[in-house]
Formats: C-alpha cells, structure tokens, sequence
C-alpha cells in the first residue's frame, strides 16, 4: 500500500522556495523579535494625532510600514504550517505570531480610537492641508463607517488584546482537520488496499473513474469525519456565537450585516446572491445530475457521484509541465506583462504542488507585499489540477500588478472582488481550449471542467453560504448548534437545491466539516460573485478582445483603492441589477444543452 512521503522526502523542485520571505529561521525569528519591540515605539505618537495634518500622516506611515513586516512574518509562517501542519515547531511558530499580532494590535488600538475622536471637521482639513494623506484616503473612508459602531477606546483595546482567542475556532478547526483527523485503508473491487487522507480523497478519489474505489473512498472519508464532528460542530458554534455577541456589542442590525461591512457590498446584492442563483440554477443542475446518471449507470447518483468522470476512458494525464504550457498559451491574451508574470510564478518556484504528510488540503494563493504570491495545491496529473493552478495564477496575477502599483495600504480589495480574477483566468483557460477543438470528447470534457468551476462555486460554496444565513438567524434567535442539527440543515438544504436527483447519506450532511470558510465571516457567498463577474468579463474579452483586457488589467492593478461594485463597473459590468447573475446562469444552462448534445 503506497504511503504518502513526508515533507522532506519531496523533490525541492516540487515545492516553493520561502527563502525569499525569510533565508532562514533564525532570521524569522530575529525579525519577530524587532517586530515586538517596533510595536512598542509607536506608543510615541499616541495622543498626538490631533496635534497636525503631519503627525497623523507619520503615524500612518508608521503602522503601514509595520504591518507589511508583520504580513511578512505571518506569511513565512503559515505557509510552513500549510506544506506540514504535522511539525511541531510550525505550530509552535504559527502560535507566536498570532500572539504577536494580537500584542500590535492592542497597542495600536489607540489610533483608530484618536482619529474617531476628532472634532467635527479636523479629519477634512488634514486632508486638505497634508496631500500625503491622499494615499490613505481609502483606508480613513472605511474607518469612519465605522464610526457608528466603535466602542470607547478601552474596550476596543481589549477586543484587540484578545486576538490569539477570538480567532482560536479557526485555528481548532484547522489543527483537527490537518493535523489530527485520520481516515482508514480502504479496499476496492480487485482487492486493491488504498491509503487515504483529506488531500488523497479530494485530488484522487472523490473523481475517480471505478466506482468501487470512489464509493469505497468516500465511506472511509466519512467515517473519518464523523468520528470529529462533534468537535467540530462546538467549534463552529463557537464561531458563530462569537460574531454574533460582536455586532451585538458594536449595535449592527443583525449579525449579516456586520460581517457584510468590510465587504463594501449591500445586503440586497448578498441576497440575491443567495437566491437568485439557488432558485434558478437548481434546475439546469438537477439535468446535469440526471445526465450524470444515465451516463454512469447507475441505479440512483449519490452525493460522492457528482464529481466522477463521465467519459472514463478519455482522461489523458496531464503533467504540470504540459499544464503550464496550455495554462500559459491561454492566458497570453492577457498581453505581455500578464504574461511575464505568469511565466516567472511557473519557472521561479512560486507553486508547492508535491503532496506530503500534513500538507494543507485545497488550494490557495497568498501574497505578502513586497515578495511576490506563493501558490499552493497538490498535483495529481489532472485536467481539474490545470483549472485549479489556472484559477489561483488568477490570484497572483491581480495581487502582483496591484503590489506593482499600489502601496500596501491599497493593494487588497475587499472580500467580494477576490474571486473574480482567479476564475477569470479558469474561463478564459476553457474559452482557449473550446477555440481550438471540435472534437467531441474535448468538448465534453473541457465543458465538465468549466462546469466543475460553476459547481465548486455556484453550488458548493453557495449552498455553504445558505447554511451560514440559516445557522446565523438561529443563533441570533437564542438557538443552539450542535452535530445532529447542523447535518440535519446542511442535509436539507442539499435536498432543494438537487431534489430527487440525489441520494443524499449521512457523508453528504457532513460535508459542512470540509471548508475553512465559516471561519472566515461571509466568505462562501463571495465565490459566486467573483463567478458572476469573470462570466461577463470573459464575454466581454471574447466580443471586445484589447479594449475589454485593457480595462481588466486596470481594474487589477487598481488593487483595493475602490469598492467591489466600483470596480467591476469600471471593468463594464453592473453588479447593482441582477443581470449579471441571470447571465452566468444562463451560461450554465448553455454548457448543460451541450453536454446533453454531446452525451446523447
């Protein structure tokens, strides 16, 4: 039975090279050490920043300047948690920044307390007299919506104190899930013996084409879940209840809104969001999960059915060299710095794609200022890989170009602009590949990638969000989570959206123990915006060419000195009415008549 390597039995090649952030430990740790006595010295411009329009702007440079450094070290940090969340010293590591963090903030809690309390007027006369503040004029707008919802200065400076607790679910819920959790052997229909794990189900064998080895996965998959949910569901729960007892203490209106606050997006867009796309999309993939059936066989689809190849023999792998090739060739339209970009995040070391014991599951793309973005996925020679690595180029590229144009105050949009350039990048992957290609297994299997992109954000993360809304009012409502209740929401809400076209098991209605994001506020719904705009972006590319990329790259390098809407308007699209999102759908429901087509 093969065993997954541990991270230092792993080719180097395959891994990111982190010594750009730090050469080496004992250098991370100096820096945390200068960084705890840095924080310190800012104590000397507290109560000063109403004395003049320079001061402020000192003090600003000053926490601007300290929190790139801080970015740096929580970087090097958690992604030597991410590559082994199994080595005891990255824990301890990952520990010490977040009490740092929690120490910065504490002692900086005094400026947004100092520029809240500014007379009437003060604020605006700075602004005009001190043109360097200009470049913090984003951050000063967001600070004074807050404003309604601050508390006196030394409560916030104990809120801020206690960082390191109140983000301890997440940290709970990540130790368990990639430190702890364990699944068992499994044995397929030939007798063959399987080791499995978190990252081994979701890139090998939840779209595995034997039946026997997807379903014999996914009952070892579940038990390993089960025998953590309850820990799990206590530490959603926890979760939960912490933001409501915050906007309740900051007096927000209900927990949704403020969580929705730092996303600089309405309410009435966040639901139709959820609505829209649930009611209408529903249809198109209960034909999908119907055809899926037929196509496989079998007497009833279950919920571990949905990601299993439909044309079993025409699954050629596809090795990273070769997905960087194509991944390259269909971002070139993107013009020539683009595509510099993307070339040195494949050639530079930038991606960890090696699969090792403890290795964070999934994929993401982070990217401290001043470095450059590091990506992280475990690579199985799969076309869906290609989609991914493609999708999170799209989150390297944006944080690249908007690092070239912007100081670090500005580079970082808010949460419902992120999604939109990486699945940007998955469209025009797909668009590239349709182009050029008639034969009809292509076809059909491109389009099943393209279709596994809406169903990983129009479906999963969505229905991820319903279950937020749900869980938040009940909360809200003095209600309780536990276990039972939140497979039993989770159950019911799979059972709208697929209806009677999916056997739903108890593997199923756990599947709320999967995702980091109910640790991170309102996260899920935001996957389908960013869907919602590279949909229309990617159309636009397609009818437009030049004009439509040009105005994409200077809505990228604008990085986060506009609001979500303001940006995608700037690149054409109109998030404000509902279009968009009845467009996406019905680009959904195009791709499903298709494959319908191209399956009959």
């Amino acid at each position: 039975m093969p065993q997954r390597p541990a991270r230092s039995e792993v080719p180097p090649e395959t891994t990111w090279d982190l010594s750009e952030l730090f050469a080496s430990d004992a250098d991370w740790a100096a820096e945390c050490s200068a960084l705890d006595e840095e924080r310190l010295a800012m104590k000397a411009h507290q109560g000063r920043l109403a004395s003049s329009a320079t001061a402020l702007l000192d003090c600003l440079a000053a926490v601007e300047a300290l929190q790139v450094r801080l970015v740096r070290v929580g970087s090097f940090a958690h992604l030597r948690l991410a590559q082994d969340g199994t080595a005891a010293a990255s824990q301890a590591a990952q520990a010490q920044v977040s009490a740092l963090h929690a120490r910065v903030a504490a002692d900086l809690s005094f400026v947004d307390t100092e520029i809240l309390a500014f007379p009437e007027g003060l604020l605006e006369r700075f602004r005009a007299e001190e043109p360097g503040l200009a470049a913090f004029s984003r951050w000063l707008d967001e600070l004074l919506a807050q404003r309604p919802y601050r508390l006196g200065a030394e409560a916030e400076r104990v809120l801020a104190s206690l960082g390191t607790v109140l983000g301890a679910p997440m940290l709970v819920y990540n130790r368990a899930k990639l430190a702890d959790m364990r699944f068992a052997p499994f044995v397929d229909a030939a007798g063959t013996t399987h080791a499995n794990s978190i990252n081994g189900f979701e890139s090998q064998y939840e779209g595995h084409a034997d039946a026997s080895v997807r379903h014999a996965a996914w009952a070892s998959f579940s038990e390993g879940l089960k025998a953590y949910q309850h820990t799990c569901a206590a530490t959603f729960a926890t979760e939960t209840q912490k933001n409501v007892v915050l906007a309740r203490l900051r007096g927000h209106a209900s927990t949704e809104a403020y969580l929705l606050q730092s996303h600089e997006i309405p309410q009435t867009v966040y639901q139709a969001i959820l609505d829209i796309i649930q009611t209408s999309l529903a249809p198109h993939m209960q034909r999908y999960a119907r055809l899926r059936c037929r196509v496989l066989g079998l007497p009833q689809l279950r919920y571990c059915d949905l990601k299993a190849p439909l044309d079993a023999d025409f699954n050629p792998p596809v090795p990273y060299d070769e997905a960087c090739a194509l991944i390259l060739q269909a971002l070139s339209v993107m013009g020539p710095e683009y595509h510099t970009l993307m070339q040195r995040a494949l050639s530079e070391r930038w991606v960890d794609r090696a699969d090792n014991i403890g290795k964070s599951s999934g994929a993401f793309c982070a990217s401290p200022y001043g470095v450059h973005p590091y990506i992280l996925i475990t690579w199985s020679d799969t076309m869906r890989n290609v989609f991914t690595l493609a999708h999170e180029l799209g989150h390297a590229g944006h944080f690249g170009l908007a690092m070239r144009a912007q100081r670090y105050v500005n580079t970082r949009p808010a949460m419902p602009f992120i999604e939109a350039p990486s699945t940007m990048n998955e469209m025009l992957l797909a668009e590239h590949i349709l182009a050029r290609t008639a034969d009809p297994r292509m076809r059909r299997a491109v389009i099943m990638q393209v279709l596994g992109t809406y169903h990983h954000n129009f479906v999963t993360h969505l229905l991820e969000a319903e279950l937020q809304r749900q869980v938040y009012a009940l909360v809200e409502q003095g209600g309780s989570l536990t276990a039972a209740l939140l497979n039993e929401r989770k159950g019911q809400i799979l059972q709208r959206f697929w209806g009677d076209t999916l056997q739903l098991d108890d593997g199923a209605r756990m599947t709320w123990m999967r995702q980091p994001h109910y640790y991170m506020g309102l996260y899920p719904y935001t996957y389908s915006v960013g869907l919602v705009a590279s949909t229309a972006a990617a159309l636009r590319v397609r009818q437009e060419g030049p004009v439509a990329v040009g105005r994409w790259l200077e809505v990228l390098k604008a990085g986060g000195t506009q609001p979500p809407l303001q940006l995608l308007a700037a690149a054409g699209i109109d998030l404000s009415t509902p279009q968009p999102i009845h467009d996406a759908v019905a680009y959904v429901g195009g791709l499903i008549d298709e494959l319908e087509t191209l399956f009959a």
